[in-house]
């Protein structure tokens, strides 16, 4: 989550302008589909694909209100919110105010839609309206999964280093489940079982047993550590987990890279590069790829020529800070966000985070990415 100053101009499209869906080619490569510049204030994290009910939703942070200065005019508060748009124009739907968190998922069946906030926001997806507020404390959430096998949403947790348990159909607290590590990123196969990866310097892979909410193995990553992204090839039981450090250090520069290893025995089975550090991970099975969005700007794709032969297929440049990523399996079409920075001071150290560069306001912008 250290987005480095990096810049691609793209071209501003429409953001109401629709384009069909078409099927997915394995020879073109990707670029920018569309740049939709909406705006808003406040900080963003995850950003969530809902493929049934065709909507787009980022949570977006409060803000603080700032007095005016000589330069600039008196800002007011913003409070947290979960933004909703089309997921086919980008067009805006509305807003779910006082809600906010790093993450949203939605329950199709129900129509109910929860996001990964301090209390966990429950809310109806029509009418965008909040049905109640859900208690999680201690826990501080940050990734948040919807498994279809029993209908549960898993809030995770990084100083509780757990998982809270809820039922998406009546948002009752079921219970936490032990990781054993700091988490990130989670995926499952619908099928009972749930993968999570670890964000510690020691990289793992949680294996949760979705019936008895406990995990029921650590699949470690040798040395690569500080993983945030991570995606699934359920067909083919092969996960793909994006590690921002490669080598233990300082011996050796990190190296952001992706580790791929089997979903039943948790055997290594390639590493490759990315080209940037990752906050997200998704795999499409239409077309055999994984996707990592990097903070720097760019987006590795990598092939999966068969369930045991891997490469690196293209780095795209995209936007700086674009660190998460969504899928829309029904088109095919990548979605990550960001939003523009000023030119860092001089002397800024790499890294740090004044060389990110202040935040331009007014310039949230989505990717619409596919070929």
């Amino acid at each position: 989550m250290r987005p480095l100053r990096f810049f691609l101009a793209l071209p501003v499209l429409v953001p109401g302008a629709s384009l069909p869906a078409q099927q997915p080619s394995t020879t073109e490569p990707y670029h920018v589909l569309e740049r939709a510049r909406v705006g808003g204030d406040g900080g963003y994290d995850y950003v969530y694909a809902d493929v049934a009910g065709r909507r787009l939703y980022i949570p977006r942070g409060g803000s603080r209100a700032e007095p005016a200065m000589d330069s600039t005019p008196a800002r007011a508060a913003v409070p947290g919110r979960i933004t909703v748009f089309d997921l086919q124009t980008l067009a805006p739907l509305g807003e779910i105010p006082t809600s906010g968190g790093q993450g949203v998922v939605v329950d199709p069946e129900s129509g109910h839609g929860f996001s990964s906030s301090p209390a966990v926001t429950m809310f109806d997806t029509k009418s965008l309206t909040i049905i109640k507020q859900i208690p999680v404390a201690p826990a501080r959430p940050d990734g948040i999964l919807f498994d279809p096998f029993n209908r549960r949403v898993y809030v995770f947790s990084h100083p509780t280093r757990n998982a809270t348990v809820i039922d998406a159909a009546n948002g009752t607290v079921l219970g936490t489940v032990d990781l054993g590590g700091t988490p990130e990123e989670a995926v499952t196969d619908g099928h009972g079982t749930i993968y999570d990866v670890m964000q510690d310097s020691a990289g793992s892979v949680t294996v949760i047993d979705a019936r008895t909410m406990r995990a029921t193995a650590h699949y470690s990553l040798g040395d690569h550590g500080r993983c945030n992204g991570l995606a699934l090839d359920d067909a083919h039981h092969v996960l793909f987990a994006a590690c921002a450090q490669s080598g233990k250090p300082p011996a050796n520069p990190p190296q952001p890279t992706m580790v791929i290893l089997s979903a039943t025995t948790g055997a290594i089975l390639d590493t490759l590069p990315l080209a940037g550090r990752s906050d997200g991970a998704v795999f499409n099975p239409a077309t055999g790829e994984a996707f990592s969005t990097g903070a720097n700007g760019t987006l590795t794709v990598v092939k999966e020529r068969t369930p045991t032969a891997f490469a690196v297929e293209e780095d795209l440049q995209t936007m700086t800070g674009a660190r998460t990523i969504t899928l829309d399996t029904k088109t095919n079409r990548i979605f990550t966000i960001s939003l523009e920075r000023a030119s860092p001071p001089a002397g800024a150290a790499p890294g740090s985070r004044a060389s990110f560069g202040t935040p331009v306001p007014g310039s949230f912008t989505i990717l619409m990415i596919g070929r």
